[in-house]
């Protein structure tokens, strides 16, 4: 059998009551598609039904495979079923599904060309926010300020959790990613430009859910914490390439 030309990573942790809904709209989706997919659900620790559910949904579906990763941590997760995963692409996809998941195709060769990491991106012209609090969304403002300042300069929104990679991309950068939590996706993106692969943002429909499990002063206190050891981790060579 042909290789999929698209693998969808999902991490799970205490997802039971949103994660029927989100499988099935993923689901309905990929029926209506022209081209094979397959996706991963890794489980993350959860003290709920989440790893019962997803198995449920793997027995009704060929093309669904259940990891369980138990060191928690949303970057342990998707480093596990990015590096598990056999698709063309690869794209990483948040449990809540904030962004429509017909959004999909607009990180697909067809609809942007050529890329090498294409990440979902709520600032750029043609994003769409429904329902954020200002609050919120002036604290992200200033936390990707701080992100452009102190490493990835030039990109709007590093945070949001739909990316996709390229099969070889991926398996390069989460090789080396070493940051468990959060910041994962800073040290990816990170890894990519000392690379020189081609980052595209990609403008999203993004929906606001107050269910959210970013703790936000906590979490930019960490990641503050993470930039800098990912710089030195840079200096003393972790991030370059190796046989």
């Amino acid at each position: 059998m042909s290789l999929p030309h698209l693998s969808i990573i999902l991490p799970a942790y205490n997802e039971e009551r949103r994660l029927p809904h989100t499988l099935e709209q993923i689901f309905s989706f990929l029926r209506e598609q022209d081209f094979r997919a397959e996706v991963l659900i890794v489980e993350n620790g959860s003290t709920d039904r989440t790893f019962a559910i997803a198995r449920e949904f793997a027995a009704k579906y060929p093309d669904v495979e259940v990891m369980r990763e138990e060191r928690r941590g949303k970057g342990n997760a998707v480093r596990r079923g990015m590096l598990a995963a056999r698709g063309e692409y690869r794209f990483m996809c948040d449990a809540d599904l904030s962004m429509p998941i017909r959004e999909l195709r607009k990180f697909l060769p067809d609809a942007i060309g050529e890329f090498d990491v294409a990440i979902a991106s709520r600032e750029v012209k043609g994003a769409v926010r429904y329902h954020e609090p200002y609050y919120r969304h002036l604290g992200g403002r200033l936390v990707n300020l701080a992100i452009r300042m102190l490493i990835l300069p030039g990109l709007q929104d590093t945070q949001c959790g739909f990316k996709c990679f390229r099969s070889e991309v991926a398996a390069d950068l989460f090789r080396y990613q070493t940051i468990p939590g959060w910041s994962f996706d800073i040290e990816l993106l990170f890894i990519a430009r000392k690379r020189g692969y081609r980052i595209r943002e990609i403008p999203i429909h993004w929906h606001f859910d107050a269910d959210t499990k970013l703790r936000a002063v906590k979490d930019a206190l960490l990641m503050l914490r993470d930039i800098f050891c990912i710089h030195v981790k840079n200096l003393r060579g972790r991030y370059d390439p190796q046989d």
